[in-house]
């Protein structure tokens, strides 16, 4: 099946999926969140939905396997894998706080060739896939040509649970806030890459990401014409943990000031 059709698919999938989240938001009971570890949230929407995702999906590539945040399948495919998180902002769900997502990669043996992420509470669907340009809601998107840090908005995620590398998180961001025009942070990964493919965001940095909160949006910036690295800048993200998404522009002075702090 072509990747146009897949993506095709998989948006429908997203969608669906990003309904059932919208409905139970309004009737959500913060008694039924559960904890996976520290600041680790979860609850019933998470794992239903990945469910609804994972059955759409089998439909599309019956030979796939998947990688999921919430583990309610893990078979893995010798050559497709499905990355999933059902609910990317989980935390921001909980508190009412509107900036969560759904997030569906497609990776190709060791090539990530898929990406959709929907926006729920905008209705934003953002989606790529390889050979082809960005999308939001069938308009092309590309990133930015915001030359310098100075004339750029970041965004970044917070350290949540591994407090380990927090000084040095501190002083980047410190620097990062001194000399830019400010940061931003909005409890969504998959949202602030797509931000950055649609030139809403001219770079974003953050560490211990998942491969699920991530995979979607690196095809995205990258079909959108970013660049995506890791720390040190190589282009090895999902296993690292670590992540610069910027417009291309920004990568070797974003790169310049994060190694400073992360040796």
């Amino acid at each position: 099946m072509p990747l146009q059709q897949i993506t095709n698919k998989v948006i429908e999938v997203a969608k669906q999926a990003g309904d059932f989240i919208r409905q139970e938001r309004k009737s959500f009971n913060a008694d039924r969140i559960e904890y996976k570890g520290l600041n680790d949230l979860v609850s019933y929407v998470d794992k239903t939905a990945e469910r609804i995702i994972v059955a759409g999906l089998e439909v599309i590539l019956p030979e796939a396997g998947f990688i999921t945040e919430e583990n309610t399948r893990t078979n893995v495919g010798e050559r497709y894998n499905w990355i999933i998180d059902p609910l990317d902002g989980t935390t921001n769900f909980i508190h009412g706080v509107p900036s969560f997502s759904v997030s569906i990669a497609l990776k190709e043996y060791d090539e990530l060739v898929v990406g959709v992420v929907y926006e729920i509470n905008l209705d934003e669907c953002f989606y790529a896939w390889k050979g082809a340009p960005a999308y939001l809601n069938g308009t092309e998107i590309k990133v930015s040509k915001t030359p310098t840090i100075a004339s750029s908005l970041i965004a970044t995620g917070f350290p949540y649970y591994d407090f380990t590398k927090q000084p040095q998180y501190i002083e980047l961001f410190s620097h990062l806030m001194k000399n830019s025009h400010g940061l931003r942070r909005l409890g969504s990964a998959a949202v602030d890459l797509v931000y950055t493919a649609a030139g809403r965001f001219d770079a974003f940095y953050e560490y211990n990401l998942n491969a699920w909160d991530v995979a979607a949006g690196i095809v995205i910036v990258r079909q959108a014409g970013g660049q995506i690295v890791n720390f040190k800048g190589g282009d090895e993200v999902l296993d690292t943990r670590e992540l610069l998404a910027t417009n291309g522009k920004l990568t070797a002075e974003m790169l310049t000031e994060i190694q400073k702090y992360f040796k």
